[in-house]
């Protein structure tokens, strides 16, 4: 059962055999309009896409300029974003640092990063003392927590990926521990961590799978769990989206706990249980 972010191995993409990066002429630009990313007529990807432009925004790029009109499958979609950043930035510390200065600076109006802004915002607030976060996916949040003065444990079920976030941090001057591990079954001792988070997670997961998850989250945390979801009518399938919520599922989702708990709206919805362990 998957039960975190479906990303590739970024490490074991290298050498991509489907993406071609240099950019187009003037004219093959104009007659695709504002396009970063195509499929050629040999059915191959390419894009015109340079490291000082790479970051987490590819995933809104990938979901207008290739999902959205069919030329690639929704599930084609996490390795394609692997393979184009593999194409640009090998080492993908410019993809970090991009993506955290664009967080940073609240990103670019309708772009992936300004959806993440205000969500990392919200949870940065909430963050008590020592930090464990399920579902990490590249660890933006994380890396965030870690900058503002709390240990963080970042968890993931990709072990590639959780490699690469171990790599990558230190460069950053960022110091935190990434553990691969299944957020049904966390590989962290109880009450390790003060608040324990999953953010944009629960919607990659099937129903009925929700409920112990947060069991491992309250087993793990000492004082807070945070749950984010985005509010949906339908799934989306481009970001791997299985189920939807909504307040009343969150509410429902804390009374099966049995604890007082907390539900609000921010860029979607929060849920908030003090442990008071």
């Amino acid at each position: 059962m998957t039960t975190s972010h479906a990303i590739p191995d970024p490490l074991a993409v290298s050498r991509p055999r489907t993406v071609h990066g240099p950019c187009e002429d003037a004219k093959s630009r104009a007659d695709r309009g504002s396009a970063r990313l195509s499929v050629g007529p040999d059915g191959r990807l390419r894009h015109r896409i340079r490291p000082d432009e790479i970051s987490n925004d590819l995933a809104g790029w990938i979901a207008d300029d290739l999902v959205a009109p069919g030329l690639i499958e929704p599930g084609a979609f996490e390795r394609t974003f692997v393979s184009v950043i593999a194409s640009v930035d090998p080492g993908w510390t410019a993809f970090y640092r991009n993506t955290l200065d664009e967080l940073a600076a609240g990103g670019t109006p309708g772009g992936t990063v300004a959806g993440m802004a205000p969500v990392h915002d919200r949870a940065a607030e909430l963050a008590v003392g020592s930090v464990a976060e399920l579902g990490c996916c590249f660890g933006f949040l994380s890396l965030r927590l870690a900058a503002d003065g709390h240990a963080v444990t970042a968890v993931d079920l990709s072990t590639g990926t959780v490699a690469l976030l171990g790599r990558v941090a230190p460069g950053l001057g960022l110091t935190l521990d990434a553990v691969a591990g299944d957020a049904t079954a966390v590989p962290l001792a109880d009450g390790s961590a003060d608040t324990v988070f999953a953010v944009h997670l629960l919607e990659h997961l099937p129903v009925g799978v929700d409920r112990p998850v947060l069991a491992e989250m309250l087993r793990v945390a000492r004082r807070r769990v945070v749950v984010a979801v985005p509010y949906e009518d339908e799934p989306d399938q481009a970001w791997g989206h299985v189920r939807t919520f909504d307040a009343e599922a969150l509410r429902e989702l804390g009374e099966s706990t049995g604890r007082g708990f907390e539900v609000s709206d921010h860029h979607g919805g929060w849920l908030v249980i003090d442990t008071d362990r």
